[in-house]
């Protein structure tokens, strides 16, 4: 089989094939995009609608419609951190390689928005059963306003602080 791949390709069968060349090019730098940042301020406005959305079941009594309702802004959440990480951060952070002390403080700024993010997460996967019990629908509310302010407080400090970063650097 392999032999004949190899005579498609154009080699002989006895030919060993040939080692992938070693990239010496450096690593292609990020790009800046001017519509990056609404971008992102448009999907924390549909984050937080969803945000929202959820916290109006429990007043509805529709506590099955919450793992699903969950999910979805699970799925919304993740590919928000995946722009951002990709396109935001890392821009930011090659822009700034050569000055040590922003440079450091982004990637705290990243550290700890990434913990945050984790922790909307959890919250998330923690829920995604059915909750049937008085304590457990307690509990969820509590949680739901811990990480609400949790996520307002991210979304503030993006966009007041690092987002105009994205801009002037």
């Amino acid at each position: 089989m392999f032999a004949a791949l190899r005579k498609l390709f154009g080699r002989s069968p006895d030919e060993p094939a040939a080692s992938p060349p070693l990239s010496t090019a450096p690593p292609r730098a990020p790009r800046f995009d001017e519509q990056l940042v609404p971008q992102l301020i448009h999907d924390h406005r549909e984050l937080v609608h969803l945000y929202e959305q959820i916290g109006l079941l429990p007043e509805r009594d529709r506590w099955d419609l919450l793992p699903a309702q969950l999910l979805a802004f699970k799925s919304q959440l993740e590919a928000h951190l995946l722009a951002e990480n990709v396109r935001f951060y890392n821009y930011v952070e090659y822009t700034l390689r050569d000055d040590e002390e922003n440079f450091n403080l982004i990637r705290d700024f990243r550290r700890e928005m990434n913990a945050i993010a984790r922790g909307v997460i959890e919250f998330v996967k923690k829920y995604q059963q059915p909750l049937v019990t008085l304590a457990e629908r307690g509990a969820f509310i509590a949680d739901y306003r811990h990480v609400g302010s949790l996520l307002v407080q991210r979304i503030e400090r993006e966009e007041g602080s690092l987002y105009p970063l994205y801009q002037n650097v």
